[in-house]
């Protein structure tokens, strides 16, 4: 498996009160954490999908020397999150040979690198199916696509990624997993102190 990865950044943090791609996560930011991750997990491109007007995340992005060719520009997020995985199915600059994608939600440090490793072995032993973690039962992200399907994305009607996987009948499957951090998102101030709590607990 070659993996391209989509770390989704887009959003504006309304509920945050602050960017949340910039809160302190370990040495660094979430952002630097969730590309540290990727890279220690093999990634072949990783690629963060920005809105146009978010100045800071691309200091931010500059700071930690990713390349500006690997960031893909959202310019409707207000849209939503499919959104800006459409703009990345429709980004043509992605590298030859990518077998799958995963789709990673920015707001989500504290879901273990052991999870994520184990996510990336499960897509291996299923190679034609979209592979996602579940944890009580139900389906989380990152959700790994094969490339034929990742490529349908971007010419979709759906409302969103669940929609557009029911619509195309695609094979889903989920690995159970012990993660309760795959249950957070950082909406909040209060979800980023739950998920600090958590990381610190792993």
């Amino acid at each position: 498996m070659k993996l391209g990865v989509v770390i989704l950044a887009a959003g504006a943090s309304s509920r945050m009160g602050r960017p949340k791609m910039l809160l302190a996560w370990e040495d660094t930011t979430v952002i630097g954490h969730l590309l540290r991750q990727w890279q220690e997990l093999g990634a072949a491109q990783i690629a963060v999908v920005c809105a146009t007007a978010n100045t800071a995340l691309a200091a931010e992005l500059d700071r930690l020397c990713f390349a500006s060719h690997n960031r893909i520009v959202n310019p409707q997020p207000e849209r939503g999150m499919f959104s800006s995985i459409q703009c990345a199915a429709s980004w043509n600059s992605w590298k030859p040979g990518l077998t799958h994608w995963a789709i990673s939600l920015g707001d989500q440090p504290q879901v273990r690198l052991e999870t994520l490793k184990r996510v990336m072995e499960f897509a291996v032993e299923h190679p034609s199916s979209v592979c996602q973690p579940s944890h009580h039962g139900r389906g989380r992200h990152p959700v790994i696509l094969p490339a034929d399907i990742f490529s349908r994305l971007k010419d979709s009607q759906a409302v969103d990624l669940k929609q557009f996987l029911v619509e195309r009948g695609t094979p889903t499957r989920r690995c159970e997993l012990d993660d309760p951090g795959l249950d957070l998102d950082l909406d909040e101030p209060a979800d980023y102190k739950r998920a600090l709590a958590l990381s610190n607990d792993g």
